[in-house]
């Protein structure tokens, strides 16, 4: 098939697409602000004073290294047994 009259079918179909355009306003007198609330200063304190807590407690560390090497160190088998219980059954609750 074959079109003759391309310019007249462009016309009709350009002609639909008007553009508004629409200006910006220049008064502009709000500034963005932002607004933290006082559960969220709160756990931001919570944390930093996490943060700044060492990992290892040092002293007692030395402690149990201690008793380990003079030999007077011992565990009951009931809080080993209750500690892999509770680590158990926190595992297969992630699952």
């Amino acid at each position: 098939m074959r079109i003759e009259d391309r310019m007249r079918i462009f016309q009709i179909y350009s002609s639909g697409t008007k553009v508004n355009r629409v200006e910006k306003k220049q008064d502009v007198k709000n500034a963005d602000k932002l607004e933290i609330s006082s559960e969220a200063r709160d756990f931001q304190t919570i944390l930093n004073a996490i943060k700044s807590t060492p990992d290892i407690r040092e002293e007692k560390v030395n402690e149990i290294k201690s008793k380990i090497e003079s030999g007077t160190y011992s565990v009951s088998a009931k809080d080993v047994v209750e500690k892999l219980i509770r680590e158990y059954k926190q595992q297969t609750k992630q699952f």
